[in-house]
């Protein structure tokens, strides 16, 4: 009973028109053959039935509880206005052709849907917590942050955390879109619904269940569903008004000829019925969302999350390009290459007092620093008060003094030897932070790692014709142009508070109308949210970029970037063209209607065939995948 319920869920309507279907062929073929006129009669009206009380209902309900009229009444009122003076058979087809056009245009969105089910299919159920000397099965819900969850092999991990114990592979294809599984150790990150390779771990979890990025994916999909394109609004808008207007028109086709040209009422109500159903905007409205939902399903199944279609829009019209450099198109994990100690500094004393300084901070320079001072056995000094400031660097009391790792406003003095090691350093292309007091004691030259395709991600932007890239960092000015010239951009901006940012990118906006802006960070939020099109990088990014953003890369895949805007741009065509096919055809209808030059069924099959086209269109979109 239970898969049957299941089969009729998923497949319901499509059940239903292949019935409609099967009785309209029997019923046209028992009339054509002269069999009784009572058992076409019937054959007929159970396919009416089947196929058309769906659109009854929901017509039905709109009008009398939101007394609007939409075109699924429009539709049902026509077929059974030509079944009332005779023609059986023309009402029929209609119903058929309606709820075939239906059953497509519900294919996009059960895609989308069945995306949603998969990834929530990723998330297991139920965990294994260490608590106190043995372990318990929690459910997931139940994990709190500290909680140390028991991973065994091939079992999938119950929440984002952090390797406090173990190492294995991890597949993590459903988050980060990696084709083989990644080794993973004492210290490194792992996300909820990865799978666990042959090795035993503990994990201490990091993010409640309704945060992960599995979590927060899901969401993005539900939000993706729910969202409409201010042109898709437009139409349905149009689409009740006009609703009327053909209501209206109706009327005045039986009456008009009755009283003005002596027309019988079966003619003039045969003729009204025509202009019912070649004149109602149904391919007009299905001519965008099956095409948005498809681009939406697409996108997901490429590691590209849209949180809503009219940024499958927005980014087909994208003219430039920013990107953030660290931890974009830079790998976000930065080594310690050189420390440089000022005049009798212990450069070791200085390490261990950054590492303090830097130990809960979420940067990545900060987590390098850590980690430098951890491979030199620095001694491990603990800090108090700890304040990060945007763009500049971190504080913190360590023995009693206040101790600074950032930028030389941090600090009252920066000695002329420092000043000069800094400069080399920098010169180089690395990136230099200054550690000390009130006055600067040492420098620490970080260098990160380009990622392997975002010159590859450029080169292909500027084949789509993106107009400018530009490169957009904290950073400062010789690490920054290293980058920009290493993946091609065309201008590079350095130095930059989240403010600056936001001042860069509506200069852009200003230049070019439409911009895109890619980050991963906390720095990057206001840029994300100033942007034409926000793109935040999904696995690496921060929790405040992933909820600015309006497109998320779910494997930190900036060669992905260039698929999402060459798939809005076919978005975009689509659209046009099935916008152009669904005016044109019922312009043609209409008039040919007009001079009384078209027939019930021909008018059937020329308004909800372009319905079909434009639906069938739209729906090509999922065949589309990324190369």
């Amino acid at each position: 009973m239970t898969a049957l319920r299941t089969v009729w869920t998923r497949h319901g309507e499509a059940i239903t028109t292949a019935v409609c279907a099967v009785f309209v062929v029997f019923g046209f073929l028992v009339a054509r053959d002269g069999g009784p006129s009572a058992l076409s009669t019937g054959l007929f009206l159970i396919g009416y039935v089947a196929g058309g009380y769906r659109q009854a209902i929901e017509g039905t309900t709109k009008l009398l509880v939101e007394r609007e009229l939409d075109v699924d009444l429009l539709m049902v009122v026509a077929a059974i206005g030509a079944a009332g003076i005779g023609y059986w058979f023309d009402g029929a087809l209609l119903i058929f052709i309606f709820a075939l056009s239906g059953t497509l245009e519900g294919y996009a969105s059960a895609r989308t849907q069945r995306d949603i089910e998969s990834l929530m299919s990723l998330n297991p159920d139920e965990a294994t917590v260490l608590r106190g000397p043995g372990e318990e099965r929690v459910p997931v819900d139940a994990l709190r942050v500290g909680d140390i969850v028991i991973v065994k092999p091939g079992e999938r991990i119950p929440a984002d955390g952090q390797i406090k114990d173990g190492a294995s592979l991890v597949d993590q294809a459903s988050i980060t879109g990696e084709a083989t599984p990644v080794h993973r150790q004492i210290g490194d990150e792992v996300f909820a619904g990865t799978i666990n390779g042959q090795g035993g771990l503990r994990i201490e979890v990091s993010k409640p269940a309704g945060e992960t990025v599995l979590a927060r994916i899901i969401a993005a999909v539900r939000e993706a569903q729910e969202r409409r394109p201010p042109a898709q609004l437009f139409i349905e808008k149009f689409e009740r008004v006009y609703a009327n207007l053909v209501v209206l028109g109706a009327v005045l086709f039986v009456l008009i000829p009755i009283f003005a040209l002596g027309w019988t009422f079966a003619d003039a109500w045969y003729r009204a019925m025509v202009f019912l159903v070649v004149a109602s905007p149904c391919a007009l409205a299905a001519s965008m969302m099956p095409a948005l939902l498809s681009a939406l399903s697409n996108g997901a199944r490429n590691g590209v999350l849209f949180k809503g279609s009219t940024y499958v829009e927005a980014l087909g019209k994208v003219r430039a390009v920013a990107f953030d450099k660290t931890g974009t198109l830079t790998t976000g994990h930065p080594s310690v290459i050189e420390v440089v100690g000022g005049e009798g500094a212990d450069v070791l004393a200085l390490l261990s007092r950054s590492a303090a300084v830097e130990a809960i901070s979420e940067h990545p320079i900060g987590a390098a620093i850590v980690a430098e001072a951890r491979r030199r056995s620095a001694s491990k000094i603990l800090a108090s008060d700890f304040q990060a400031t945007v763009g500049v660097g971190a504080s913190a009391t360590v023995d009693g003094s206040r101790w600074h790792v950032g930028k030389a406003e941090m600090f009252s003095t920066v000695p002329a030897g420092l000043q000069a090691a800094r400069a080399r350093l920098e010169e180089a292309g690395d990136t230099v932070v200054l550690v000390g007091d009130d006055t600067a004691h040492g420098v620490i030259a970080l260098r990160d790692t380009l990622r392997a395709n975002a010159a590859d991600a450029v080169r292909a932007l500027r084949r789509l014709g993106i107009e400018h890239v530009v490169v957009l960092t904290g950073d400062s000015e010789a690490p920054a142009r290293v980058v920009a010239s290493a993946v091609g951009a065309d201008e590079v901006h350095a130095g930059l508070l989240p403010l600056d940012k936001v001042r860069i990118v509506e200069q852009l906006l200003a230049r070019y109308g439409s911009v895109a802006v890619v980050g991963d960070g906390v720095n990057d939020a206001p840029a994300l949210a100033t942007a034409t099109v926000g793109i935040a990088m999904g696995a690496g990014g921060t929790d405040v970029a992933l909820d600015t953003a309006d497109i998320v890369l779910m494997a930190d895949d900036v060669g992905r970037i260039p698929y999402a805007i060459q798939l809005g741009r076919r978005t975009l065509r689509v659209i046009k063209q099935n916008v152009v096919v669904a005016l044109s055809v019922m312009v043609l209808l209409v008039f040919a209607d007009v001079l009384g030059r078209i027939s019930l069924p021909a008018g059937v099959v020329g308004h909800e065939g372009s319905t079909l086209l434009v639906t069938i269109s739209g729906l090509r979109l999922l065949l589309q995948l990324r190369s």
